[in-house]
């Protein structure tokens, strides 16, 4: 089984999320996302796998979501996910993909849902 998870090592969540998989036999591939963000297309394709919208996945709290505008709520999707990509510390994490599915790791345990 291949399984990926978009991680920040210094996230707790993410780091539990991390530690649930390996518990159960699973070693995924580790995107540390603030190094390497996901591409426009990706994360797009990482929304559609978890049916959420940009805002959805948006840490509203970060100093970078105001800095970039992002609370405009007259800005579209594809604008959204651009600045997501460009400010990757506002994507909510961790995020692990099997194939088609995806889940956000908030709580923990409801990554189970995809394994």
């Amino acid at each position: 089984m291949a399984v990926t998870i978009y991680h920040n090592p210094r996230c707790s969540k993410s780091r539990q999320t991390l530690q649930l998989l390996r518990d159960r036999g699973i070693e995924p591939e580790i995107v540390e996302y603030l190094k390497t963000p996901p591409s426009a297309d990706e994360l797009a394709s990482l929304l559609s796998k978890l049916a959420m919208e940009p805002r959805a996945l948006t840490r509203t709290k970060e100093a970078a979501y105001r800095e970039a505008g992002m609370a405009d709520q007259n800005l579209s999707r594809r604008a959204l996910i651009d600045l997501m990509v460009a400010n990757p510390i506002v994507i909510e994490r961790p995020i692990v993909v099997n194939g088609a599915r995806a889940a956000l790791g908030r709580p923990p345990e409801s990554v189970l849902s995809i394994l």
